[in-house]
């Protein structure tokens, strides 16, 4: 593949993209198990009478930029369609007073009834002229809340508030306060709708406390055990001790602030300096001073008295509005890190808002219903509404690796929570979604094979081959769910090409001494993942026989160039090499330790004579090297096709590791903490490997 063909730039294959975006699935959702009933216009004065009496309170972040406002001012005329251009939109909006004198604040609504039922839904189009979120801005941005009702008492049962896209679980809450109305935290920049149902009305709750409920009601995955706890929905990641960096929108490579069509836009226009990067890339490690979220101005409908407001806001129904046939702007674009062998890809993606009239959602509003258990409830209810469907997620917590405080230095890695946002993209649907509390849920994918990848400010790409199935609940990337992130001034790239082999290799994984495993995936053609170069790494590789190879990879903590496994066999010879190698490279360690204290003749902390102390490590030193000597001739024979002899030097390393293990209780003493765990560790893998050895068939 040329390096034309793997790079996805910034404005190539976005045509295709845009209009695919654009777009949902009609008729049936994929989150639902049958079309649900017809739905029809409300009279024009009961949806204004329900429009009004739910008609939410907005709040948004004190650095917001675009407020909800009319598009209608924008308006041109393009081949005798009515469109709004993009450029036309976001100049006139600054313009006409921009965030210190919000134009024209206006909320759309559409209230339909279902055919045959009680079943009314109240639905809220907040207009905005731009979308700038780090990795997906676009020109306009329409964003969707949602109000079921009862029409037999007027009752609300469910508030649906919309998320980045139907791509990410959106903020939900069945059978709210009668006597209430919604309240919605909106995202900065992104305008993603968070829900405020708690007595803070300012701040996002995703768990209840002893004295409040949380703010949605979607249900927690029961997959993972790491992610038990955590309510599927995105929230407001600011809102909730996490920070997320935005990127500044380019245009022809150049900042759009710079464009000459956009003469009254200034760069103060867009999301403050202090949250934005210009690109993931050109940051060594994820940022680490962004602000938090901080409310700004709040809207409230203009008709409903004795409530302070910043600003007000007017009730239009979207009908006026269907002349308009087109958001339009030429696209923009973000480049998204895939890890590749040799060079890495580039994924260029974007969205674009659609007309929300010919939306799926503008009249099957049940559509847009994410959380299943919710779908199910008002399904009980109402027979318009159809059962859930089972719904293919990709599910896995995000987390950073960092050097382990238990390791010699550069030899152990641990992980921790992240503390910056991270982004998700599965390659057959260009559409990055963002993470929230570190958990990065992908639904709606199709089924089958899918190129999973994770990126973030800072740090090195992680990317590895997913399956999803109807039938088999949410697909669990990572490892046991978990997926670790490199910080880019620690990454290195550990490069596998699996032409090398003798055999077909179908997965690859790779184990720190002290993190445990880190990556374990199937492999399909040359492969690459990034590792922390403070680890020590056994990489293993499995063919399409089940047959086994391990391979010692250190690398080196001041080169960050590619570190390659070479000869990636499987079978006897790669194990046998493999435990020659871990052996050697704990006697060399052990032995500079031998070497700093053979002049030390004073007493030990117990009375014993320095002797003692040199002899244990001494006993050790020749305990692994045995292991090493009796490992090389293991390989020697099993390389020489000679199996018999290989599984008996083999046995002879088995009865080796038994010594090693009691001359490390004799010398751990005399030994420092750290090498010692490390040591204990490594005899550890060295016993599954040396049984993996002794069992395996192939030579």
């Amino acid at each position: 593949m040329s390096d034309d063909d793997s790079t996805l730039g910034r404005r190539a294959m976005l045509a295709g993209v845009a209009s695919g975006a654009a777009t949902s699935l009609a008729g049936c959702s994929l989150l639902q198990s049958a079309p649900d009933g017809d739905t029809a216009a409300v009279d024009a004065d009961r949806a204004k009478e329900l429009a009004e009496r739910f008609a939410p309170t907005l709040y948004f972040d004190q650095r917001e930029r675009w407020f909800p406002t009319d598009p209608r001012p924008y308006e041109s005329e393009s081949d005798g369609d009515t469109i709004v251009d993009g450029f036309d939109a976001l100049n006139g909006y600054v313009e006409d007073g921009g965030r210190d004198d919000p134009p024209e604040p206006r909320a759309f609504y559409n209230v339909l009834q279902y055919e045959d039922s009680s079943l009314a839904v109240v639905q809220f189009w907040f207009y905005s002229v731009f979308d700038q979120f780090t990795t997906n801005f676009h020109w306009h941005d329409w964003e969707l809340l949602q109000v079921f009702v009862d029409t037999d008492d007027d009752d609300p049962q469910l508030y649906v508030a919309s998320s980045h896209s139907r791509k990410v679980p959106n903020n939900e809450y069945l059978d709210p306060d009668v006597d209430g109305r919604p309240r919605v935290l909106s995202e900065l920049g992104s305008h993603s709708s968070g829900l405020s149902t708690n007595a803070d009305e300012e701040r996002f709750r995703r768990l209840p406390t002893n004295d409040d409920l949380a703010d949605i009601t979607n249900t927690a995955v029961d997959t993972v055990e790491e992610l038990a706890a955590i309510p599927l929905a995105y929230g407001l990641p600011r809102d909730e001790g996490l920070t997320l960096p935005y990127a500044i929108p380019e245009l022809d490579d150049e900042p759009l602030y710079e464009h000459d069509r956009l003469p009254a836009v200034a760069e103060s226009n867009l999301v403050p300096g202090e949250l934005t990067v210009r690109s993931f890339d050109a940051l060594r490690s994820p940022p680490t001073n962004l602000p938090s979220r901080k409310s700004g101005l709040q809207f409230e409908f203009e008709g409903r008295d004795g409530v302070d407001a910043d600003e007000t806001y007017d009730l239009v129904s979207s009908s006026e509005l269907e002349h308009i046939v087109d958001f339009a702007g030429p696209q923009l674009s973000f480049e998204f890190a895939i890890p590749g062998f040799v060079e890495d890809q580039f994924a260029g993606h974007i969205t674009t808002t659609g007309v929300p009239w010919d939306d799926p959602r503008y009249e099957a509003p049940a559509s847009d219903i994410t959380e299943t258990n919710h779908r199910q409830t008002l399904a009980d209810r109402y027979d318009v509404i159809s059962d859930p469907a089972p719904v293919n997620q990709v599910l896995a917590r995000v987390s950073n690796t960092v050097a382990s405080e238990d390791a010699p230095e550069d030899e152990g890695l641990t992980t921790e929570a992240a503390t910056v946002e991270s982004f998700a993209l599965l390659q057959s649907d260009p559409e990055a979604v963002p993470t929230f509390q570190g958990v990065a849920a992908v639904q709606d994918v199709p089924d089958g094979e899918h190129t999973f990848t994770v990126n973030g400010a800072g740090v090195a790409p992680h990317s590895e081959t997913v399956s999803t199935a109807d039938d088999d609940g949410p697909t669990v990337a990572g490892v046991d769910g978990e997926i670790p992130l490199v910080a880019k001034e620690n990454a290195t790239k550990l490069e596998l090409d699996p032409e090398d082999a003798d055999s077909d290799l179908s997965d690859l994984a790779v184990e720190d001494d002290f993190a445990g495993r880190l990556y374990d995936a199937p492999v399909d053609g040359p492969d690459a993942v990034y590792v922390h170069r403070g680890g020590a790494f056994t990489t293993e590789v499995r063919d399409t026989d089940d047959e086994v190879g391990a391979f010692r990879v250190n690398p080196d903590p001041d080169d960050d160039s590619a570190v390659r496994v070479e000869n990636p066999r499987t079978g006897k010879t790669p194990l046998a090499r493999y435990l020659a190698d871990v052996a050697e490279e704990t006697r060399a360690q052990v032995a500079a330790i031998e070497d700093e204290s053979g002049d030390d003749d004073d007493d030990d902390d117990n009375g014993n004579g320095g002797g003692g102390r040199e002899n244990s490590i001494q006993g050790l030193t020749q305990a692994l090297a045995a292991v090493a000597e009796a490992a090389d001739r293991a390989a020697e024979r099993a390389a020489a096709g000679d199996a018999e002899n290989a599984d008996k030097k083999l046995e002879v390393v088995r009865m080796r590791l038994s010594n090693v293990t009691e001359r490390l209780d004799e010398a751990r003493d005399s030994l420092p903490d750290d090498l010692a765990r490390a040591t204990d560790r490594r005899l550890e893998q060295s016993r599954k490997r040396s049984k993996q050895a002794k069992e395996a068939e192939k030579l």
